[in-house]
């Protein structure tokens, strides 16, 4: 996300180990699929560097990693922000 692409689906097909689905829509363009495949290829240029950990991605969003087990332990079920 941080690279401005939504997420694709990990582990589809499940008969695949590791395997990710892109599915780009006709309407794509060659340049927007090359400027995704160069976005890939430095997310893995970093893994392999191990120059970061990834554990706090994405970090250029609205809403940085979201505690899971914390919402899911402590609920907030209301759009009221003073519940807050």
């Amino acid at each position: 996300m941080d690279y401005g692409y939504h997420p694709p689906t990990v582990y589809f097909p499940l008969t695949v180990p590791g395997a990710m689905l892109i599915e780009p829509t006709e309407t794509e363009s060659l340049q927007e699929l090359d400027e995704l495949a160069d976005a890939f290829i430095a997310i893995a240029k970093k893994i392999e560097s191990k120059e970061d950990t990834f554990e706090k991605s994405p970090v250029k969003t609205f809403v940085g990693k979201v505690d899971e087990v914390g919402a899911a332990r402590k609920p907030v079920l209301s759009l009221d922000d003073r519940a807050l």
